[in-house]
């Protein structure tokens, strides 16, 4: 059932609400970027609760769908695609959900080399996981037209996660639409939840991080405390040397970055890297003219700890990335409806071009 919308009351109505919504040490901007903040919410839970709910042959990606949405549309494909699709789970999250991973290829060979693709780490980016779902779609309705795509499920497995974060992203629909971080409890204190792109065993809890369990970037207790980031690192561990690359989707900025996170450094196959990234945001401007910054995450965007990306580099992944989608503020978290189509759209034409990058075995 469609979700009503968020009783007034819940949702943040001063600037230092909207400030602490914000992720950590993102740039400041100038003036009032969205009037109305209540507004804007109320107009989004508005549009969801209003929709009709279309059947699954008919799913649309140009809007946000609920967690539960998701995984009957994951159940969908995994029955009606069984040739290019499998389902399943690396596990449960901490109030006991599935964690499901769609395994695209086709089974060509026993072995094949593959991609990990993660969406919603942070519970509020929404982008992510529509990303997530767009690159499915595209990928089964273009496999037989479209000869690149033909050449990477034949040549390739995908393992697509379109919702990492799963309690978090179900409690920014119902809840609180700016949550970010896992719904875990701490036994000392009464806030929820850890940052699940802090809690990863590289540098943990170092600079970038929290040790305070209140704080929107919480590293946790310790080193994969949280379930959803103990799975997936026992699955990434598991099949290391099968997986070439490591692609996370965050929001927002409009950056396409890469290790190190936790320290100023070059890593050992840079020029390899640098290569693929600065290919991968030209091919994505050639779509809408949009531009994204690229580079180390540390001087890109800010040093931080324990984080997915970095975790995948040290475990033997040589290709990691981590994208920030649109925008670069004047939406945030809050990217409107009608620009799912040309963001996804546009991180399309850069997945790909990694992709091939991948292909061509740079050393």
């Amino acid at each position: 059932m469609p979700l009503s919308p968020r009783p007034a009351a819940l949702l943040p109505l001063c600037l230092l609400c909207l400030q602490a919504a914000l992720p950590p040490r993102r740039p400041r901007y100038a003036g009032i970027l969205i009037s109305d903040l209540q507004k804007a919410i109320e107009n989004e839970t508005g549009q969801r609760a209003s929709r009709h709910r279309r059947s699954l042959p008919a799913y649309n990606y140009e809007v946000y769908h609920s967690l539960e949405e998701i995984e009957e549309w994951m159940y969908y494909l995994n029955k009606t695609h069984s040739d290019l699709v499998h389902m399943f789970s690396v596990g449960k999250s901490y109030e006991g959900r599935p964690l499901y991973v769609l395994k695209l290829g086709k089974r060509s060979r026993p072995y094949k080399k593959a991609v990990w693709i993660d969406c919603g780490i942070h519970a509020r980016e929404w982008i992510g996981p529509a990303f997530c779902q767009w690159f499915v779609k595209e990928a089964l309705q273009t496999y037989q037209t479209d000869p690149a795509m033909k050449k990477m499920l034949t040549q390739l497995y995908f393992y697509v996660m379109p919702v990492f974060n799963v309690d978090g992203y179900h409690y920014s629909w119902t809840n609180d639409r700016f949550w970010r971080k896992t719904r875990s409890k701490n036994s000392r204190f009464w806030c929820h939840g850890v940052d699940a792109n802090r809690n990863w065993k590289v540098k943990w809890c170092d600079e970038g991080a929290s040790l305070h369990p209140c704080d929107d970037t919480y590293c946790g207790p310790f080193p994969e405390s949280e379930p959803e980031v103990k799975a997936v690192a026992h699955f990434l561990r598991k099949h290391r040397k099968q997986i070439k690359a490591y692609l996370s989707f965050h929001a927002y900025a409009q950056m396409l970055l890469y290790p190190y996170s936790y320290k100023y450094a070059t890593i050992p196959n840079f020029s390899c890297v640098e290569s693929a990234a600065y290919n991968a945001v030209n091919a994505l401007q050639s779509a809408y003219g949009v531009r994204y910054r690229y580079g180390p995450a540390s001087s890109t965007l800010y040093v931080s700890s324990g984080s997915s990306m970095d975790w995948a580099y040290k475990n033997g992944i040589p290709y990691a990335f981590a994208f920030e989608l649109r925008d670069t503020g004047h939406f945030g978290f809050l990217l409107p409806e009608t620009l799912i189509r040309p963001t996804c759209t546009e991180t399309m034409l850069a997945v790909k071009n990694i992709t091939f990058h991948l292909l061509k075995k740079c050393h």
